[in-house]
C-alpha cells in the first residue's frame, strides 16, 4: 500500500486543490418560449424538448 513519505504542506495542498471550485451552470435559452432552460433538459415552463411539446402543462 503507497504511503507518502512526507506531509504535504497545507499552502501546497491548497494550490493543489485551486481548481475544485464549483463553476456556474450554463443557461441556455428556449426556442419554443424562449424562457431560459439547461442545456438538454426539458424546458420547466412550456414542457418543450427538441421543438417539441413533451409535456402538456
Amino acid at each position: 500500500m503507497a504511503v507518502p513519505r512526507n506531509r504535504m504542506s497545507n499552502a501546497r495542498k491548497n494550490s493543489k486543490r485551486a481548481h475544485h471550485a464549483k463553476k456556474p451552470k450554463s443557461m441556455s435559452t428556449c426556442p419554443n418560449c424562449s424562457n431560459p432552460k439547461l442545456p438538454h433538459v426539458l424546458c420547466p415552463s412550456c414542457g418543450a424538448y427538441n421543438m417539441r411539446i413533451v409535456v402538456q402543462q
